[in-house]
C-alpha cells in the first residue's frame, strides 16, 4: 500500500460496489476540506446517536467541536469515544430509464476510530482558529478569538485519520441493455452549492465588507 493511501481494514472494506471505493489520502483530504458539515455517529447508554457537526482537518487528524455539556463530549472525557464520521458531497442526480437504476453522483468519506478529548488550551485555541479559517479563510483575523471562558465551555475531539475510505460515483446512468430502447429521458442533473451576496447583520455600523468576506462570496 502506498504511503499516499490509507491502508484498508475490515471496517473500511465494502462488501459491494468495491469499484467505487478508494483510499487515496489526497482525495480523502479534499472531500473533508470541501465539506462544511459532517455527521458523527456514536453510542451513548446503549443507544445510537448521529449528530451534524462542523469539523476541520489538520494534517492527518480530524477535529470535531461541541459544548462541554454534550453527551458525546462527556463520554469522551472518560477515556475516548468510538465514532463513525461521515461526509457526503452531492454532485448530481442520475436519472435512468428505469426507476431501479436511478442514482446519485457523489463523493463520500467515512472515518472510524476512537476520538480523544483535546485538553491543552493552546492546542484548543489553535484548532478553533483553524476551524474558523476552514469555514471562511481569513476570518480568524477578522473576529475576536475565544476567551478563557469560551474555551472552557468548548470541547474538541481529535480523531486520527487511520481507518478511512472514500466512495464516489460519477458519470452517466447505468441502464440495463433491455431498457435502452425505452423512450424515457435519461441523464444527469448537476447539483452544486452556490454562494450568495453577504448580508450585513442588523445594527452594523457603516463599514466596508472585509476582503476575506468578498473573496469568499466571489468563489462560485
Amino acid at each position: 500500500m502506498s504511503a499516499d493511501a490509507y491502508p484498508p481494514t475490515d471496517r473500511t472494506t465494502p462488501s459491494r460496489l468495491r469499484e467505487r471505493v478508494g483510499y487515496d489520502r489526497a482525495a480523502v483530504h479534499a472531500v473533508l476540506d470541501e465539506a462544511t458539515v459532517c455527521h458523527v455517529g456514536f453510542v451513548v447508554d446503549g443507544r445510537p446517536v448521529v449528530l451534524p457537526q462542523l469539523h476541520v482537518r489538520v494534517g492527518d487528524d480530524l477535529y470535531l467541536h461541541g459544548s462541554t455539556g454534550a453527551r458525546a463530549l462527556r463520554t469522551a472525557a472518560e477515556g475516548g469515544l468510538e465514532v463513525c464520521v461521515t461526509v457526503t458531497l452531492i454532485d448530481g442526480l442520475v436519472l435512468a430509464r428505469s426507476a431501479f437504476n436511478h442514482s446519485v453522483n457523489y463523493r463520500s468519506v467515512v472515518a472510524q476510530g476512537r476520538a480523544e478529548l483535546v485538553r491543552d488550551e493552546q492546542d484548543k485555541a489553535a484548532v478553533l482558529a483553524a476551524l474558523v479559517e476552514s469555514v471562511v479563510p481569513g476570518r480568524s483575523s477578522g473576529s475576536r478569538p475565544a476567551d478563557r471562558r469560551e474555551l472552557a465551555a468548548t470541547a474538541l475531539l481529535r480523531l486520527p485519520l487511520r481507518e478511512v475510505s472514500l466512495k464516489t460515483r460519477s458519470g452517466p446512468p447505468s441502464d440495463d441493455p433491455e431498457d435502452l430502447d425505452l423512450p424515457h429521458w435519461t441523464g444527469v442533473l448537476p447539483l452544486s452549492v452556490r454562494r450568495g451576496e453577504p448580508v450585513a447583520a442588523p445594527g452594523l455600523a457603516e463599514a466596508p465588507v472585509p476582503e476575506h468576506v468578498r473573496a469568499w462570496a466571489a468563489q462560485d
